[in-house]
């Protein structure tokens, strides 16, 4: 097994990774935290295909879940769906040494986190993210949160897990385009830290896409000792932090404008990426180049380049810009590229990426 540790004092935890661990959890709750009570938080298209290994595994330690079902994907991350969370928790009578652990992909990890984070003040959270988006980003880190609708991600908490528990054989039930969507994580912390992973990236993706066990572990637990080093550097993403933000802010207008659905999260960073890239080379911060060997790495796992319906949505977009979080007063603190594997933060005006990005369109 693989054990990636994410460093914060003592709120430190590991990440395990191996292949066809997901019949071990339970072993691993008993010994890790004596756990006695677990409540998993999941979908009911999760639960289907692997619901059973876990409360199979649970089981056999004498931990008898409680089982919560929610509404797929972003679905999901709302306040309505959080009280109906707290209702269920009352009714069962969760204490706080109730274990609240999120099985599923990166919207029931923010989710449930949020919920350990804000109930009786906090519970103890484990993350076990069935999807390579959320192995390699969402269920590591923190960051926890649901949506509103002037945007994504705006009602949220810093809240770090006990223990995250990635099995990189569930990903054979993802269809491919959850798969791709997980690679444009994988591919965004390498172009913005590692060159050196980006290269091996440029030779294996194929690898990885077709679930190859070694080729996907070794992606998984460098993505998620990258994401780890920088979140033990930056926790509360006062300055480093932030750099994981690389393609995000585009990203979350295009999510936000087309409704959470039509645009997968994956893909929405796919174009943010590229068009940050772009944008980082008409500033005169990164060499050219760049932009195309990322926008080719992209277009090889099948992930688009270019935001959806951009010209026609400019205004929409921009409103969507502005409200983001990471805006700070008339610019936002845009994630550019120096090079591949160097990244920086710029001040830029909302107007200016919209410009830019009419130029693309």
């Amino acid at each position: 097994m693989t054990t990636v540790q994410v460093l914060l004092a003592d709120r430190s935890y590991p990440i395990r990774i191996r292949p066809g661990s997901l019949s071990e959890v339970g072993e691993a709750l008993l010994k890790e935290f004596a756990a006695r009570r677990v409540v998993v938080i999941t979908t009911p298209r999760v639960a289907v295909a692997h619901y059973g290994a876990v409360a199979t595994s649970l089981a056999r330690v004498q931990l008898y879940p409680h089982r919560i079902d929610v509404p797929e994907g972003d679905r999901a991350k709302t306040l309505r769906v959080v009280s109906r969370l707290y209702d269920e928790l009352i009714e069962i009578g969760a204490d706080r040494e109730t274990l609240l652990l999120g099985l599923g992909g990166g919207a029931v990890g923010d989710l449930t986190g949020f919920v350990a984070s804000t109930f009786l003040r906090g519970l103890p959270l484990v993350q076990i993210p069935t999807t390579l988006l959320a192995q390699v980003d969402a269920s590591v880190g923190g960051k926890t949160g649901v949506n509103h609708a002037r945007g994504k991600n705006l009602i949220g908490t810093f809240y770090q897990p006990r223990l995250v528990w990635i099995d990189p054989d569930v990903l054979a039930t993802l269809p491919p385009r959850e798969r791709r969507c997980g690679l444009a994580e994988v591919v965004k912390v390498a172009v913005i830290w590692d060159a050196k992973f980006f290269a091996w990236l440029e030779e294996n993706v194929e690898a990885v896409l077709e679930l190859e066990r070694e080729a996907l572990s070794y992606a998984i637990s460098r993505a998620c000792g990258i994401k780890a080093e920088i979140v033990g550097l930056d926790e509360r993403e006062a300055g480093l932090r932030a750099l994981l933000n690389f393609g995000h802010t585009l990203g979350h207008a295009i999510e936000s404008v087309t409704g959470y659905r039509r645009v997968r999260h994956g893909e929405a960073v796919a174009a943010g990426m590229v068009f940050a890239a772009r944008l980082s080379e008409r500033f005169g911060l990164a060499r050219d180049g760049v932009a195309e060997r990322l926008s080719d790495l992209l277009k090889r796992i099948g992930l688009p380049t270019e935001p959806p319906d951009w010209g026609e949505e400019r205004e929409t977009y921009l409103r969507a810009i502005v409200v983001d979080k990471k805006m700070k007063r008339e610019k936002v603190g845009f994630v550019v590229l120096r090079d591949v594997g160097r990244a920086g933060v710029f001040p830029v005006a909302p107007e200016e990426i919209i410009k830019q990005g009419r130029a693309r369109a």
